[in-house]
């Protein structure tokens, strides 16, 4: 895939990266500010479904990328940790994506309920966020060494 000659990965990892760390801290702002919560419900929302939608785009993007490179560059091994993060981080965002929808559409719930949702938000918004670094940074090194 390409955009007037140019791969498209390298141009859609940029915004995997930065609505997928903002969609992390959305989430960790609407768990830690419950006074805030019903005005970050939307953004939050939002936020959290470009950040999944832009990792999902630069996944499948990088898989077209990887299967046009030559076989020296598919075998190498800072290319396959790249892609093995990635493949982690694809299940990871969607993962992420079902929690913040679950806990925005559960907004007005207390209780148990609400401890739990904002349990796994919290947790699931710190795995994506390690992992968009983890990705990213192995990306970085495949590339630029």
């Amino acid at each position: 895939m390409e955009i007037n000659g140019l791969p498209l990965h390298p141009l859609v990892v940029h915004a995997a990266v930065v609505f997928g760390a903002l969609a992390a801290v959305a989430a960790l702002a609407y768990v830690a500010l419950p006074r805030w919560r019903r005005a970050l419900r939307w953004p939050m929302l939002l936020v959290a479904l470009i950040g999944v939608g832009s990792i999902v785009a630069a996944y499948y993007s990088g898989n077209s990328f990887f299967s046009s490179r030559p076989p020296e560059i598919q075998a190498n091994p800072q290319v396959l940790r790249h892609q093995h993060l990635a493949r982690q981080l694809f299940w990871i965002s969607l993962g992420f994506g079902v929690v913040a929808l679950a806990a925005g559409w559960l907004s007005r719930r207390t209780g148990v309920t609400r401890v739990v949702l904002d349990l796994l938000l919290a947790a699931a918004a710190v795995v994506v966020l390690v992992w968009v670094v983890r990705t990213g940074d192995a990306g970085a090194r495949a590339v630029w060494g």
